[in-house]
């Protein structure tokens, strides 16, 4: 159930940051132009749920959400 949400979020973002923003021809150029906005989503793009990392960042750390929570309240 939860799981929907994140998908249902993750879309909502590639249709405002991506597909809304360009008219492509071809499929070729969407294809292209999608895989762009997925290589900056996972690798640079910040995210407000994991505090301002990518995921590949937390990912490639280990670092779990419970984890980014614990050390925010630490510094606070």
């Amino acid at each position: 159930f939860l799981d929907n949400i994140f998908i249902e979020r993750l879309w909502r973002s590639l249709k405002y940051e991506c597909v809304y923003l360009h008219a492509w021809e071809t499929g070729s150029q969407a294809r292209a132009g999608l895989r762009t906005w997925f290589d900056f989503y996972n690798h640079r793009r910040p995210h407000a749920a994991l505090h301002g990392r990518p995921p590949d960042m937390v990912y490639r750390t280990g670092t779990t959400i419970m984890q980014t929570d614990q050390e925010t309240r630490r510094v606070a």
